[in-house]
């Protein structure tokens, strides 16, 4: 008898094995071979099906590291490695298509050493390629890796090398790469156009809730680019799915973005770039960790955390930035821990925390010095000109929230006509 409940348990343990691994494959949710086939990034999407876009052309690439496929296999490679494509020449973004250069570093024109082609900077003299640095191509293709947050440059260098394909009767093919914050994220005000900047072009808000591709199809329609666009979409993404939901490894898109967590972090901690306190550049946790030498960690910590803000609590924490602002030196503040990702309001937090410091230590807080036509850096950040009054008036974050939101509203409906997934 004990025998047979025995055996009976044994081939029931082995039937809902087998039936946990075959809904696995099939939901999206395993490691297996079955995931990893639903799921197609751009590029492997171009390779698969629409070669024809590249093949027997000559094609200018811009990328940078995250340029890669699931098997992290770089696009450069692929590309210069494949008989049937003709690659010519290498653009890169801030940071250079290597990624080696810090923020804000410009990169000058180069021979790539792995392939021998050269590369023009996109981030140095120019941001725009000029008509002779596409002399030998036939059609530019754009692959990087975006993190949904309007002051990202990326999207910018993308809409530059658009508007030069268009002016070159150049195709311009954009292979698209999912949104780490997901897709359904749209957050904060939009871009006063008087306060655009390269971490700022078009009226979008912080939180676009966008994928390259689709910020690519905006761009070129309402503000009249006017390229031979063509977007080569992934299959499989869906827009509540965060970064992670994938399967894809998680290439730092930039030297100071070295987690998925700093990607949902950076739409509000970003904007402590335009004081005089620490965003934790030079840590190991740049974004997450917010500081300077005259704050107190407990004090600040407790203030934040008493706003109960959803999907944050903050930890007093300590850092020496080894580079940036306040090197060398130990600053004193909190480190961001994100709860609940759906609940986040990484904007919103954000300008709590710039106010909070600002309102706890007004002999030392400062906004970045305005440039000759009284624009802060945090105002090319923000978007305007107002917030940055506001906080210094003592207005509240809600107040400033609710004022807004009709431009929010109206960003929100022209969206939808280049939604994708």
């Amino acid at each position: 008898m004990k025998k047979s409940i025995i055996g009976f348990l044994t081939i029931v343990l082995i039937l809902s094995s087998l039936t946990a691994v075959f809904a696995d494959n099939g939901n999206g949710k395993g490691k297996g071979k079955g995931k990893h086939k639903k799921f197609e990034l751009g590029v492997e999407v171009l390779l698969k099906d629409h070669k024809n876009l590249i093949e027997g052309k000559r094609v200018g690439l811009i990328t940078n590291p995250t340029g890669v496929d699931q098997d992290l296999n770089s696009i450069v490679d692929i590309l210069h490695n494949d008989p049937d494509v003709e690659l010519t020449a290498l653009y890169g973004p801030e940071h250079g298509v290597r990624g080696s250069a810090q923020a804000g570093e410009y990169v000058e024109y180069y021979i790539d050493e792995e392939t021998g082609l050269p590369v023009y900077s996109l981030y140095g003299q120019t941001r725009k390629p000029t008509p002779e640095m596409l002399e030998n191509i036939d059609v530019l293709l754009f692959d990087i890796q975006d993190v949904g947050t309007r002051f990202y440059t990326y999207i910018y260098t993308m809409a530059y090398a658009m508007e030069a394909a268009a002016e070159n009767d150049i195709p311009f093919i954009v292979l698209d790469r999912p949104n780490p914050q997901s897709g359904t994220k749209v957050e904060g005000p939009v871009l006063d156009p008087d306060f655009a900047s390269f971490v700022g072009m078009y009226p979008i808000p912080l939180r676009h809730g966008m994928t390259v591709g689709e910020l690519a199809k905006l761009f070129n329609s309402e503000f009249d680019i006017g390229a031979d666009l063509t977007v080569v979409e992934m299959n499989g993404w869906k827009r509540k799915m965060y970064y992670d939901d994938t399967q894809l490894q998680f290439v730092m898109p930039s030297p100071n973005m070295p987690t998925l967590d700093t990607a949902l972090v950076y739409p509000g901690a970003a904007l402590i770039e335009g004081t005089n306190v620490s965003e934790g550049r030079g840590t190991t946790r740049p974004f997450e960790l917010i500081g300077a030498p005259f704050i107190n960690s407990t004090d600040l910590a407790s203030e934040l955390n008493a706003l109960h803000l959803p999907g944050v609590t903050f930890r007093a924490a300590s850092f020496t930035p080894a580079f940036s602002k306040h090197s060398g030196t130990l600053s004193h503040g909190i480190q961001i821990h994100i709860t609940h990702r759906n609940a986040f309001h990484p904007v919103e937090t954000g300008l709590h925390i710039v106010k909070t410091i600002h309102d706890m230590y007004p002999r030392d807080f400062e906004f970045r010095a305005e440039n000759s036509a009284g624009v802060s850096f945090f105002d090319n950040l923000i978007g305007n000109g107002w917030i940055r009054e506001g906080i210094e008036e003592g207005r509240s974050v809600d107040s400033m929230k609710e004022q807004w939101q009709d431009e929010l509203k109206e960003f929100k409906k022209i969206r939808n006509d280049y939604l994708l997934y």
